[in-house]
């Protein structure tokens, strides 16, 4: 069984939310934060929290590596700590790193986010350099049942610059990209139908959603841009297949959901917004 066979039946079980856990230190409520404790280890005590209290409703959980090279030495290891932390609660986790190098570099991205201390269920890569940049990551898929979501169509108004110019066949650059990342994908296949190789499709862009679903049926989408970014229920149901075949990203919505829930403490303010997320995803994949 592949990661990815695991995060279907993960989404299955539990639903298509995917708590991101880019946690910046502002976001931490100020009576929580310990002073004699590093920012660091505060994140980490309050990632801890929020998979505790989220478990039970997450699909999987991403975990953006920038907000914790931020703060160094000390961020990095509580970027391994919250790895460790996820995986020792038994839901899926994605590395949310986007790298695109080629070659022994990739190599030793593929090295250092696979196994030892940052080990992940799956990364997320860029693949403007070619399908080089991916091949160093696969043979990890192979033995290890390893998943990568790479970059395909993305959430941000600056996809139009590249992902969205038209090539001579009259297809865009994001459909060649998908579909020579599906041709790759075919010698990766899992138990339920879906290839190790899933694409990051943005749900902020629906006009071409029901096209790309039944393009790619075989391709599992990691799906950013629902709430801070303006994507909607109804819009991300359209890229589910049954309410499967996708995971919902969320990160600000959930880390900063005590904001609008005053009285409530974080983690069961955070529980209350994927309840209410996947309930929401759910209504709008029964309408369609």
């Amino acid at each position: 069984m592949t990661n990815m066979d695991k995060l279907y039946e993960a989404v299955e079980a539990r639903g298509p939310v995917c708590v991101g856990l880019d946690t910046d230190f502002s976001y931490l409520p100020a009576d929580f934060v310990d002073g004699t404790l590093s920012k660091g280890e505060n994140i980490v005590r309050f990632n801890k929290k929020l998979i505790d209290a989220t478990k039970a409703v997450a699909g999987c959980y991403k975990v953006q590596i920038a907000y914790y090279e931020s703060l160094g030495l000390e961020g990095l290891k509580a970027y391994a700590d919250t790895l460790k932390a996820v995986r020792e609660a038994g839901v899926p986790v994605i590395a949310d790193i986007k790298r695109g190098d080629i070659a022994k570099t990739a190599e030793m991205y593929a090295m250092g986010h696979f196994t030892g201390d940052f080990e992940a269920d799956f990364v997320t890569l860029a693949p403007y350099m070619g399908l080089d940049s991916i091949s160093p990551y696969l043979p990890y898929a192979e033995k290890q049942g390893k998943g990568m979501f790479v970059l395909c169509r993305t959430s941000n108004g600056g996809a139009k610059d590249f992902e969205y110019e038209k090539l001579a066949d009259g297809r865009h650059v994001y459909d060649l990209v998908g579909d020579k990342l599906n041709a790759l994908g075919k010698d990766y296949m899992g138990e339920h139908g879906y290839s190790s190789i899933g694409l990051v499709i943005g749900g902020t862009h629906i006009e071409e959603a029901t096209e790309i679903r039944a393009k790619y049926q075989d391709s599992f989408f990691l799906i950013p841009g629902y709430g801070a970014q303006g994507g909607k229920a109804e819009d991300i149901a359209q890229y589910l297949s049954k309410g499967n075949g996708g995971v919902v990203n969320s990160s600000r919505g959930i880390l900063l959901a005590y904001k609008k829930q005053p009285g409530v403490a974080f983690d069961e303010a955070a529980y209350n917004e994927c309840v209410n997320m996947k309930e929401a995803i759910a209504h709008a994949c029964s309408l369609l």
